[in-house]
């Protein structure tokens, strides 16, 4: 397995979590000042669906989830594709997946080195 690297969401001095990171927290104005990697934490499905017309290099059917992270007190919420099925409710954890699509394919060529890898959703 390749070395997965930090799946980061942003904390402001507030406690405050952003997802993907922000300039500004979108609750209270300050810059973020830390980060917790939500790898080493589970969540919940909170909705989920299944694509089965997808963009060329994208597997079919591609199933993607909206989760709920749950950290000190405060949430932060995640897109991302899932490794199996899942239901509202499901408990899953992150897994570093070094090729979310194939590289080669899509519907305009390449114009430099582009990485496909990021997080997929596992059901614990």
């Amino acid at each position: 397995m390749t070395d997965a690297p930090v799946f980061a969401a942003v904390r402001c001095p507030n406690g405050h979590l952003s997802y993907p990171e922000h300039p500004v927290c979108p609750e209270c104005g300050e810059p973020p000042d830390g980060t917790v990697d939500l790898s080493e934490h589970t969540a919940e499905v909170i909705t989920w669906t299944r694509t089965t017309a997808t963009p060329p290099g994208v597997r079919e059917p591609n199933e993607l989830a909206i989760v709920e992270f749950e950290i000190d007190g405060e949430t932060v919420r995640a897109l991302g594709q899932t490794t199996d099925a899942v239901e509202i409710g499901t408990t899953v954890e992150p897994v570093y997946a070094d090729q979310l699509r194939e590289p080669g394919a899509g519907i305009k060529p390449a114009t430099g080195p582009q990485e496909y890898d990021g997080w997929r959703f596992e059901p614990v």
